[in-house]
């Protein structure tokens, strides 16, 4: 099925945010830091593996994606979706479904028998590819599949996630140095957002979560974790 209706961005964000809510993806807790593993000390964690478990908001979230990919990149600009082993494989699935595209996954390393392969499917030399995750932090793990992308011949000018963290001014950089265009759905400044009007966690809790999205490393410092990416 090809998405061709348009919500509005802000109303797609936010219904997202809401989502992840639902189903419990999102999990505060200003007392006891969560640790990436970047070294990064956070108040906030996020499972969006979990949104394939749930079979409507599954399905709304990919028909977003493609909403946001034909508003902001256009109609024609892809010849087929790649995902990264693991979590972006069934995204990138349900979204060339979405888009009518040839779908191809990218493993983490090359397989180390058979062929060798590093990239399953067919992939022409020179085929436009958007690559998909289901959420970016700093843009680290999108860049390995990326580079291993390009380096097989494909083109790669955009990325999506549907969720981005949106915090870390070092993923702008990545991004912007490496010519990939980050399409994304939902941030952490929706989360919260849905988190204050629910009033699903004291002031205090949701200070804390405020402090780290305006100051991730800062806060990470000031609560044992590193200071720098």
């Amino acid at each position: 099925m090809i998405q061709t209706t348009f919500p509005d961005r802000a109303v797609m964000a936010e219904l997202v945010a809401k989502m992840l809510w639902e189903i419990k993806a999102v999990h505060f807790n200003a007392a006891t830091p969560y640790k990436y593993a970047s070294g990064i000390a956070s108040p906030v964690y996020i499972d969006c593996r979990k949104l394939l478990s749930f079979p409507r908001i599954r399905s709304t979230v990919m028909d977003f994606a493609a909403s946001v990919l034909m508003q902001d990149a256009g109609f024609e600009q892809f010849d087929c979706v790649a995902g990264g082993e693991t979590a972006g494989i069934p995204f990138a699935a349900l979204l060339a479904d979405r888009l009518g595209l040839p779908m191809i996954y990218v493993r983490k390393q090359p397989k180390g028998h058979g062929r060798n392969a590093q990239i399953e499917g067919e992939m022409p030399t020179g085929a436009r590819v958007l690559v998909i995750e289901d959420l970016t932090t700093a843009g680290g793990s999108m860049f390995k599949f990326i580079d291993a992308i390009r380096a097989a011949g494909g083109v790669v000018d955009h990325g999506i996630a549907l969720f981005y963290y949106g915090i870390f001014s070092e993923a702008e950089e990545r991004f912007a140095g490496g010519k990939v265009r980050l399409h994304h759905i939902a941030t952490w400044r929706e989360v919260l957002e849905v988190a204050k009007a629910q009033q699903l966690f004291d002031d205090n809790t949701l200070n804390e979560v405020e402090a780290f999205l305006n100051a991730p490393l800062a806060w990470s410092a000031r609560n044992g974790g590193v200071a720098a990416l």
